[in-house]
């Protein structure tokens, strides 16, 4: 079973109070323009195995890839990571975004395979950008972003899921707010044919 359905609820609200302690702040929409860089930029773990299995790994690996990024001058609009997957909405300059994730990602697989005697293991399959067309389709990235925890069958509430930045929106913003972000700019089928693996059944 998943090590955060084994946490107690007064754990969960620790771990939720940590990452909006530390996670990144809100932002508002870009000013679009032909050269703005805004992106979602994903990739999930080989065979979608969660290879994320425990709450430290999540957060450690959370924590890695915002601060990371941030480095890089990205600005980061929204994030989620899950146990097999992450997305992430931001404004990065692709030709250097590109090296540095492939560099964390070996670093992390070198480091879980080491951390689960599992020398050589495959860890990433898949890593993607798709560049945000205007502001619609970022909202829209948003909604979907701060839903997948529940479109994966992870929570039954999106807030209930610590790694996302929805906690930060909804401490600056307020659910009034965010409902009408979500039937403004719903999702829809957004990420068929790219994002459609579930937890398996036994998983649950």
């Amino acid at each position: 079973m998943y090590y955060y359905r084994t946490m107690t609820r007064e754990q969960r609200a620790e771990v939720v109070r940590d990452r909006k302690a530390r996670g990144s702040p809100w932002h508002g929409p870009p000013h679009y323009a032909d050269n703005s860089g805004t992106y979602i930029l994903s990739a999930a773990c080989y065979e979608h195995k969660e290879r994320m299995v425990t709450a430290a790994r999540i957060g450690e690996f959370a924590d890695a890839i915002l601060e990371g990024l941030g480095t890089l001058g990205a600005r980061i609009h929204a994030w989620v990571v899950l146990p097999n997957h992450y997305h992430v909405l931001a404004d990065v300059e692709m030709s250097t975004c590109r090296s540095w994730i492939a560099r964390l990602h070996n670093g992390k697989a070198t480091q879980w395979n080491r951390e689960d005697g599992r020398p050589g293991r495959k860890v990433w399959h898949r890593f993607s950008d798709r560049r945000i067309r205007n502001e619609r389709h970022f909202y829209a990235s948003l909604n979907y972003i701060h839903v997948n925890p529940v479109k994966h069958r992870y929570v039954a509430r999106a807030e209930d899921w610590p790694w996302s930045s929805l906690h930060a929106y909804m401490e600056e913003l307020g659910r009034e707010t965010l409902v009408a972000w979500w039937k403004a700019y719903p999702v829809h089928d957004y990420g068929k044919g790219w994002d459609e693996f579930v937890v398996p059944a036994e998983g649950l």
